[in-house]
C-alpha cells in the first residue's frame, strides 16, 4: 500500500496503524518465555482481516 494513498484516506491510515499495532503485539507475545499461542492466533486472525480489508478496498 502506497504511503501517498494512505495520507489522503483516513480510513486506510487507521487500518495501517491497527495492522502495525497488531504486528507489534504479536512480536511482543512471541518473545515471551511461554507465549500464549491462543492470543497469537487471535492477533494473527485480526491482522489478516485488516490486510484483507486493505486489499479489497
Amino acid at each position: 500500500m502506497s504511503k501517498a494513498v494512505s495520507a489522503h484516506n483516513p480510513h486506510i491510515e487507521a487500518l495501517l496503524a491497527r495492522h502495525a499495532d497488531l504486528e507489534s503485539r504479536i512480536a511482543t507475545e512471541s518473545a515471551r518465555p511461554q507465549p500464549d499461542m491462543g492470543i497469537i492466533a487471535e492477533l494473527k486472525r485480526a491482522k489478516l482481516k485488516i490486510k484483507d480489508s486493505l486489499i479489497t478496498g
